[in-house]
């Protein structure tokens, strides 16, 4: 109950916050239960904006200001809606897309006592020098200084500290989170295909490793492994004795950011390579590695005096399974060949679109989202806005959300904007070609069977192996299996009045929260009045 009651007063403090800013305009209270409708309404009324906010910003935009009012989590909250557009709307996602992950910095001196406190040694006996903050963000911040080697070299690098007590405020936040997407899919049916509670997990999951230093240095080494061979794009340097939970190192990265067009255009780097290297990198990472950077925004991106792309903050990062893998591949291909039932049979292969579905539907709506491109030019023709299509045929063909591809093509969708950025006249089609086809090679042709043969083989070897222990447990469960046909399940009644009594309890208060949660606005609009 009292978790109840605490919850739904935090999540009414939120919707205060965003009315302040206008930003209720989001939300259709007449699709609510009762006590929500109530409660918006009051909040509308009562707390919305005193001038005329709507005339000058976008409601997207009004939430975006609310979400940096509230905080760190709700920042975090906001940028992971932005890749949700099945949720909040395509427009929308792209307006939160803008949210600006950027808080004021904590001071040098809590920075340097978070090292000294991670590392075990004060700053100045493991850095000659150490600068102030040059990047505060809602998670970590950033400080340039020069590392003291044992034979006399310093490198320059790159220290990321956590914000002192973020591990507290996040998890007191994400228990918010929690309750509301519960209730959601609760009161509301309809939004149980958009997995409200899943979308959260992930984002839980997502914050969890970006608050672990030492995950985010894995995966700087893990994509140092993938790229080993690969030219054109690399990661920074990684310093493991100087990274801890709360403090990483890496190579200070020398180089002009993408965000910084003019630079570009003024150097001597040749920008429609760039532009075609970006797209294959991705691509690369995703199809053939399974495991890409998942914030490949221009400031996360730099180009080093040998025009290789130095990718950094490496907090969000994407996986793909090697179903997800094949599906991406072959429905690209499939576009490009016009092979619609190709692409439709992808879909129910990998189990995305219910079995009671025809085949043959939705490709004919694959067809209405593919045949409108041929008549376009390679350039004007988007690999992201053909995904956003795709994955808006979910509701009409009852297709639950896959928040791994949901997370791609975002990626994709920044990546495209970063390469068409740098060259406007970037053909998706041409530029994607050659990865698409070196894996359709690699994983369907010849040596791909092989691979699966052998894989195979191994699985069953090792079913063979577990047999005699199969076999065992069926026998055992058999015999509780016939005790149970003849003497039925035993509960005896104190257990029967248990179950009744705790379902009872869990049913009355969570009604009664959901009224405390209408009243205590009610009570907030009062004390306002008075």
């Amino acid at each position: 109950m009292i978790s109840n009651i605490t919850q739904s007063w935090r999540l009414a403090r939120a919707g205060l916050v965003m009315a302040r800013h206008g930003a209720l305009d989001l939300v259709t209270p007449d699709d609510l239960p009762a006590p929500a409708r109530i409660g918006i309404k009051i909040v509308r009324t009562l707390f919305g904006p005193k001038t005329d906010v709507a005339s000058t910003q976008s409601s997207a935009k009004r939430l975006a200001a609310a979400l940096t009012d509230l905080g760190p989590s709700y920042i975090k909250f906001g940028q992971f809606l932005a890749t949700r557009g099945d949720i909040v709307g395509e427009d929308r996602a792209r307006d939160l897309a803008e949210l600006q992950d950027r808080l004021p910095a904590f001071s040098q001196i809590e920075a340097e006592d978070a090292v000294a406190a991670a590392l075990g040694h004060p700053v100045g006996q493991i850095f000659s020098s150490f600068g102030n903050s040059v990047a505060a963000a809602s998670i970590a911040q950033v400080h340039k200084a020069t590392l003291k080697s044992e034979d006399g070299e310093e490198n320059i690098v790159a220290v990321k500290i956590l914000r002192p007590g973020i591990e507290q405020r996040f998890a007191r936040d994400m228990e918010s989170f929690f309750f509301m997407a519960r209730n959601v899919e609760r009161f509301l049916p309809p939004t149980r295909r958009l997995k409200p509670l899943a979308a959260v997990e992930v984002l839980n999951q997502t914050v969890r490793f970006e608050m672990d230093l030492r995950l985010e240095a894995a995966a700087i080494s893990e994509m140092a492994e993938n790229i080993a061979d690969d030219e054109g794009f690399r990661v920074p340097d990684i310093y493991w004795p100087q990274c801890a939970k709360r403090v990483l190192t890496i190579e200070w990265v020398d180089g002009i950011p993408l965000s910084d067009l003019d630079a570009l255009k003024a150097s001597d780097h040749d920008l429609k390579a760039l532009g075609a290297n970006i797209i294959q990198s991705f691509l690369r990472h995703a199809m053939r590695d399974g495991f890409f950077h998942a914030d490949m925004h221009p400031g996360n991106l730099f180009v080093d005096e040998d025009s290789n792309i130095v990718a950094v903050d490496f907090g969000i990062m994407g996986r793909l399974g090697p179903d997800e893998r094949r599906f991406l591949a072959e429905i690209l291909w499939g576009f490009i060949r016009r092979d619609y039932t190709r692409v439709s049979d992808v879909h129910f292969e990998a189990g995305y679109v219910p079995s009671t579905k025809r085949r043959a539907d939705f490709a004919q709506s694959l067809r209405a989202i593919g045949e409108p491109l041929m008549d376009k030019s390679a350039e004007d023709i988007s690999m992201a806005n053909l995904l956003t299509q795709l994955f808006q045929n979910t509701e009409l063909f009852e297709m639950e959300a896959q928040p791994d591809l949901l997370l791609l093509q975002k990626t994709m969708m920044v990546v495209e904007g970063v390469g068409r950025m740098l060259d406007p006249e970037l053909n998706m089609w041409d530029t994607a070609e050659p990865v698409v086809k070196e894996w359709m090679e690699s994983n369907l042709g010849p040596e791909g069977r092989l691979h699966d043969a052998a894989e195979g083989a191994a699985d069953l070897g090792r079913f063979f192996g577990q047999v005699p222990g199969i076999l065992s447990r069926a026998e055992t469960i058999a015999g509780r299996m016939a005790d149970m046909a003849v003497g039925g399940i035993q509960l005896d009644r104190e257990t029967i009045d248990k179950i009744a009594a705790t379902q009872h309890r869990e049913d009355r208060w969570t009604r009664r929260a959901l009224w405390v949660a209408a009243l205590s606005l009610a009570v907030i609009a009062w004390n306002f009045i008075v």
